[in-house]
C-alpha cells in the first residue's frame, strides 16, 4: 500500500524531533518554489498502466544518465551532464581512487602511509571496476573485497558520549573493523573464514532453488581473543554508481516515507538511521553503507580511507588508521603524516575522490519497452517490492553541483532501514539500525553486475548467487512480498527477474 500524502506530510512535520535529520550542511540548496514542488508531486505518482514505460524511465539518473557500455567499464563513466573542465577533475579523482598506497617511510611522499593494518591498498581494490565486491571463492582467492565489522554491546563497555549516541562500542582489542593485512613485522588481525550450508527451497511449481547459508569465523586472530560479547557483521563492497544523486535527495522526502510504527498497516515499517557526523559534529540522516551508517559521500570516503587502507585524512586524523591502543607496534610504526599534506590524504585529495565518487554515472535502461520487462514491472509493483524499493525521487536544486541538481532519478530504494528477518540478521546494531535491519539497497544498475564484476552475487555478504536467491532470502517486513513471488506462476517469476535485469 502506498502511503498517503497526508501521512507523508505528518511524518515530515514530525521529523525535527529526530534530533536534526533535516539538516543538510553538506549541500548548498536552493529551496524549491511552490511551482516546482507541484511539478515534483505530479511526477512522483506511479500509474497503474503497465503497457508502456513511464516518461523518462529510460534515464534513471536524469540528465546525468550515461550510455550503456558493453564492457566491464559500464560503471566507470562520469555523469552524462558533466562539463569538460569537471571531467578532468573526475579523472584526477579516479587516479586517486585507483592509487596503490605504500608503507612509510617512502620516497613517494604523496602515496605513503599505508596501514599499518589494512584490508586493501587502494579503493579500487574493493570496488572493482566501481562495482560490487565478492566473498572469497576459496582459501586461495586473493581478489576478495569483503571484511568483518566488529563491536560490543553498549552495556559491555564504558561508552564515550558519541558511542552512547551510537549504542555500540569498539572491541577493546580490534576496534570496529577487522583488517586481514598488515605491513611487515606487524601481525594481521585475522583471516576471514566462511563455511556454507546449502539449503534447498522447493517452489510450488517444483522448481528447486538452493540457498547457501554462511557462517563467519574470525580465524587466526593476531592479538588474542575477541571480546566475549563481540558482534561480527560481514560486508561486501557495494557498487559506486549514482552516489551523488542519492546524497542530493531531500532528507524530508526520505523521511516522508518512514513509518516506524506501521501506521498505515501495510506491514512495512521503514525507519531512518540517524548517525553522528564526524565532519559536522552533529546528528544527520544516514544514507550510505549497508546500514545507512554514514551521512555523506565525503564522510563515507574518509571512513573507508581510515578503516580499509589506514590512511589519515581531515575527518579521521589518526595516522595509524584503526589500530587500538593495545596494538603498540601498529600505533608506533612509521606513518606518512607530517609533510606538506598534514594528512596522508589531504583535504584536496579527499575532495577529488569525493567528486569522483559523486559522479560515477548510472547507465541507461535496456529493453524497458519489451513485453516481458513490462510484465515484470507489473509483478514488481503488485507483489509489494516497490514498498521498499521505491522507484523514483527528485533531487534538491543545488547551487554548486549541477550534475546532481533537480534531477528525476530512479534508484529503486527508499533509503530507509527495514527489518529483513532472522535469515539476513547480523545481530549487530549500527547507530539506530538494529541487528535485523538493513538499508534498502538501490537497484539501479543491478542487471549489469555480472558484466562489471564478473559475478552475480547479491545481498550484504554476497551469499545470493542470483537475483532469485536474493529474493528468497527476504524475510521480516519483506516476507509477504517474498511469499508472493514464491507462489506466483513460473512465467511471472521469470518476468520479474527480466525486469530487474533491465534496471
Amino acid at each position: 500500500m502506498r502511503r498517503s500524502s497526508l501521512c507523508a506530510a505528518a511524518l515530515v512535520m514530525a521529523a525535527p524531533a529526530l534530533a536534526g535529520p533535516l539538516d543538510e550542511p553538506h549541500l548548498n540548496i536552493v529551496p524549491r518554489t511552490a511551482q516546482e514542488a507541484g511539478r515534483v508531486q505530479a511526477v512522483m505518482q506511479t500509474g497503474s498502466d503497465f503497457t508502456a514505460p513511464e516518461p523518462f524511465e529510460d534515464r534513471p539518473a536524469g540528465a546525468a544518465t550515461v550510455r550503456v557500455r558493453d564492457t566491464a567499464d559500464a560503471f566507470s563513466d562520469p555523469s552524462g551532464n558533466i562539463t569538460f573542465e569537471d571531467e578532468l577533475k573526475f579523472k584526477v579523482g579516479n587516479g586517486l581512487f585507483r592509487k596503490i598506497w605504500v608503507s612509510s617511510p617512502s620516497s613517494t611522499l604523496a602515496s605513503d602511509g599505508l596501514g599499518p593494518l589494512f584490508n586493501a591498498r587502494s579503493c579500487q581494490r574493493c570496488h572493482i571496476k566501481d562495482g560490487r565486491g565478492h566473498p572469497p571463492e576459496g582459501p586461495d582467492d586473493n581478489a576478495v573485497s569483503m571484511f568483518l565489522r566488529v563491536s560490543i554491546p553498549d552495556e559491555a563497555a564504558a561508552l564515550t558520549e558519541i558511542e552512547e549516541y551510537l549504542g555500540t562500542a569498539p572491541d577493546p582489542t580490534y576496534g570496529t573493523q577487522l583488517q586481514d593485512h598488515a605491513l611487515p613485522g606487524i601481525p594481521a588481525e585475522y583471516r576471514l573464514q566462511i563455511d556454507y550450508e546449502e539449503i534447498p527451497v522447493e517452489l510450488p511449481d517444483g522448481e528447486i532453488v538452493s540457498l547457501r547459508s554462511p557462517t563467519y569465523t574470525a580465524a587466526d586472530l593476531g592479538y588474542g581473543p575477541l571480546h566475549p560479547e563481540a558482534m561480527l557483521s560481514p560486508r561486501v563492497a557495494p557498487q559506486m554508481i549514482g552516489l551523488g544523486l542519492l546524497e542530493a535527495i531531500p532528507a524530508a522526502d526520505i523521511l516522508a516515507w518512514a513509518d516506524p510504527d506501521d501506521l498505515d498497516g501495510d506491514g512495512i515499517s521503514g525507519r531512518a538511521n540517524i548517525v553522528w557526523s564526524a565532519e559536522f559534529d552533529m546528528p544527520m540522516l544516514g544514507r550510505f553503507g549497508l546500514k545507512a551508517g554514514s551521512p555523506t559521500v565525503r564522510e563515507q570516503s574518509a571512513g573507508a580511507f581510515a578503516g580499509d587502507i589506514g590512511i589519515s585524512n581531515p575527518i579521521f586524523a589518526d595516522p595509524f588508521g584503526e589500530c587500538t591502543t593495545i596494538q603498540d607496534a601498529c600505533q608506533t610504526a612509521p606513518h606518512g603524516d607530517g609533510d606538506d599534506r598534514a594528512f596522508e590524504i589531504d583535504a584536496e585529495g579527499l575532495d577529488l575522490v569525493t567528486f569522483y565518487s559523486r559522479n560515477l554515472g548510472v547507465p541507461a535502461r535496456r529493453g524497458m519497452d519489451g513485453a516481458q520487462v513490462l510484465r515484470g514491472k507489473q509483478v514488481f509493483h503488485e507483489s509489494g517490492c516497490a514498498s521498499c524499493h521505491r522507484p523514483k525521487f527528485v533531487t534538491h536544486r543545488l547551487k554548486d553541483q549541477p550534475e546532481q541538481s533537480f534531477q528525476l532519478i530512479w534508484p529503486y530504494s527508499d533509503m530507509l532501514l527495514h527489518d529483513m528477518g532472522e535469515g539476513l540478521a547480523d545481530n549487530r546494531p549500527e547507530a539506530r539500525a538494529n541487528g535485523r535491519e538493513w538499508r534498502t539497497p538501490p537497484l539501479w544498475g543491478i542487471g549489469l553486475t555480472e558484466r562489471v564484476s564478473g559475478h552475480s552475487y547479491f545481498l550484504h555478504d554476497g551469499r545470493a548467487r542470483s537475483l532469485l536467491e536474493a529474493v528468497l532470502w527476504h524475510g521480516g517486513e519483506a516476507q509477504s512480498a517474498r511469499d508472493t513471488v514464491v507462489a506466483m506462476p513460473q512465467d511471472d517469476r521469470a518476468a520479474l527477474i527480466t525486469y530487474l535485469e533491465s534496471l
